[in-house]
This record gives C-alpha cells, structure tokens and sequence, in this order.
C-alpha cells in the first residue's frame, strides 16, 4: 500500500494533549498549551500546537530541532544573541542546543515539525 499525504492544516476534531510548562522554568503566567501530534515517523513528528500567554526557558537537545509557522497570533524567543518575534505567516528554526525563552505575546496557533538529529 502506497503511504499517503498527511495534511497538517487540521485538527479534526480530535483531542488535544494538554500541558504547561513546568513551574521551574516558567517565567511569566503559566498558560496552557494544547498539541495535536498529527505524524510521527522515524525522526520527525509534525501538528498543530496552540498556547495562551506566558513566557519559560526552553533548552532543546544537541539532537533535536524544531521548524515552526506561526499561522495566528505571535511569539518571541528569546536567546544569547537578542529576542526575535515571530507572526502570522511567519516561520523559524530552533536549532538543536539552542537554549532561551519561548513567550507567548499573544495567544498562538503553529505549525510544528520536530526533527531528531546525530547528536
């Protein structure tokens, strides 16, 4: 059987996994965050992620990467060489080791691509 095209632009009514960011790395608030993991394969899984307003310290793996498309609101990492913001119809890259602060400066809805990497 041939495999087929996952569309990522969709939830389908499907329940989401809810979570917040621990309480040792939240900045500001603690908001919640909703994931629909829509694919998994091998070393990359994809879906939608929603978040309300907060801000926390992310540290990614040296083996791990996420791409990322803002398709509402807006969000900005903070990391060593500054803060970059992020909005609709806008995407960037974590890189793997990047260490910093994800906020949330307005309720969010992305796209997310985690890719797992030779460390």
């Amino acid at each position: 059987m041939t495999p087929e095209i996952v569309l990522i632009d969709s939830t389908d009514g499907r329940a989401p996994a809810l979570d917040q960011p621990r309480e040792d790395r939240r900045v500001q608030g603690a908001p919640q965050r909703r994931t629909w993991t829509l694919h998994e394969a091998g070393p990359m899984s994809a879906g939608v992620w929603e978040c309300e307003v907060g801000r926390w310290r992310i540290v990614f793996p040296a083996g791990r990467q996420e791409y990322f498309h803002v398709l509402q609101g807006r969000v900005r990492v903070h990391g060593s060489a500054g803060a970059v913001d992020v909005g609709p119809g806008q995407g960037g890259v974590i890189p793997p080791g990047f260490e910093g602060e994800f906020e949330v400066l307005e309720p969010v809805r992305k796209h997310f691509v985690f890719v797992e990497v030779a460390a």
